[in-house]
């Protein structure tokens, strides 16, 4: 498990069941589950980030290099937000 900061839910919600559907639903035995699935800030940083390098000039075919470099880009983003 990564301990890397991943600046929490991208798109958080409200903890009352009735503003998190689809990911509030009843258990069997009545009670009233939610669940936060969905992409961390980090992941919505990084995806920003590799869409901005499609969008431009491309130099590199290395994917997994430019996928680094996307998440390199998310955590800079994650460290200004904290200063």
């Amino acid at each position: 498990m990564s301990n890397t900061n991943t600046g929490g839910p991208a798109f958080p919600f409200n903890e009352r069941s009735e503003q998190a559907f689809p990911s509030a639903f009843k258990s069997l035995d009545g009670e009233t589950q939610i669940h936060a699935w969905g992409m961390t800030l980090r992941d919505y940083f990084a995806a920003k980030a590799v869409q901005g390098l499609l969008a431009g000039t491309l130099k590199s075919s290395d994917t997994s290099l430019i996928a680094c470099d996307c998440y390199a880009m998310a955590d800079a983003m994650l460290k200004a937000r904290q200063a």
